[in-house]
C-alpha cells in the first residue's frame, strides 16, 4: 500500500517537472512603436523569435488584411536581409489625401541574405504603416515563417472571442481611439490672423494708456492753475490789507 502511493507521488511530481521544464513556445507578434490610432499613421514591428535549436529564420511573409487594405506601406531597411513589397488592384479604390488609391500592399516579404535569426535569438521587422481603418478595432496579419531546414511555419490561426489561443495564432494589432490632431495644427493664414489681432490688441493697449496719461495729466495741470489762482488771490488780499494799515 505504502509502496503503491510513494510510486503515484512520485509520477505526480514527474510530471509536474515536465511540466515546468518545458519550454514556453514565443510565436510571431506584432506592436506598434508607441500607439497605433484609427485613421492615422503608425511604425509597427513584427517579433519573430526563433523556436528551433538547430535551424535559422530565413525567411518571414506577412500577408495584409484584405478587409481593411492599407495603401501606405513602408519598410525600412535591414542589414542581411532583403525585403519585397507585393501590391495588387483593389476591388474598390481608397481615397487619400484627395487622391483615389485602386491598389494596396497585400504581402510583404523579408528574405536572409546571411544566417538570418539564428536559435536563441529574435528580430524586429519594422514597417511604416496607414492610414489605419476606422471601422475596426484591429488587424489581422497572417505570417509565414521559414527555418533554413525547409520547415514552414504558418502563424495563421484567427484568435476567436472567448475561446483559448490557437496552437499557431495570427499577429493582431490593436488599433487605439481615433485622435483629433486638426486642432492643434495651425495654417499660415491663421496665424498671420493671430499676428494681427496681437497687434491690433496691442495698439487699442497703447492708445488706450496714452489716453489715460493725457487725462491725469490734464487733472494735474488743472489743479495746479486753480492753486496758483488761490495764491494769487491771498497774496493781493495780504497787499491790500498792508496798505490800509
Amino acid at each position: 500500500m505504502k509502496i503503491s502511493r510513494v510510486a503515484a507521488v512520485t509520477a505526480v511530481a514527474g510530471t509536474a517537472v515536465l511540466v515546468v521544464s518545458s519550454p514556453a513556445f514565443a510565436h510571431v507578434s506584432v506592436q506598434p512603436e508607441g500607439t497605433a490610432a484609427k485613421g492615422g499613421y503608425a511604425v509597427i514591428d513584427f517579433k519573430v523569435p526563433n523556436e528551433r535549436d538547430d535551424a535559422s529564420t530565413t525567411k518571414l511573409e506577412v500577408n495584409f488584411p484584405a478587409d481593411h487594405p492599407l495603401a501606405s506601406v513602408m519598410p525600412q531597411p535591414m542589414a542581411g536581409w532583403k525585403v519585397e513589397v507585393t501590391k495588387s488592384k483593389l476591388a474598390k479604390p481608397l481615397e487619400m489625401h484627395g487622391e483615389k488609391i485602386d491598389e494596396a500592399v497585400t504581402k510583404v516579404t523579408w528574405t536572409a541574405e546571411d544566417k538570418g535569426i539564428e536559435p536563441g535569438y529574435f528580430q524586429k521587422f519594422p514597417l511604416s504603416v496607414g492610414a489605419l481603418p476606422e471601422d475596426t478595432d484591429e488587424l489581422v496579419f497572417k505570417a509565414i515563417q521559414t527555418y533554413s531546414n525547409k520547415e514552414v511555419v504558418r502563424w495563421i490561426e484567427v484568435q476567436q472571442e472567448g475561446q483559448e489561443e490557437p496552437e499557431n495564432p495570427a499577429p493582431a494589432l490593436a488599433l487605439s481611439a481615433a485622435t483629433d490632431d486638426h486642432h492643434a495644427t495651425t495654417t499660415a493664414e491663421d496665424t498671420a490672423a493671430k499676428t494681427e489681432t496681437t497687434a491690433s490688441d496691442d495698439s487699442d493697449s497703447s492708445s488706450g494708456g496714452s489716453d489715460t496719461t493725457a487725462r491725469v495729466l490734464g487733472v494735474v495741470g488743472i489743479v495746479v492753475g486753480a492753486a496758483g489762482v488761490a495764491y494769487g488771490v491771498l497774496a493781493g488780499r495780504r497787499r491790500s490789507t498792508g496798505s490800509e494799515a
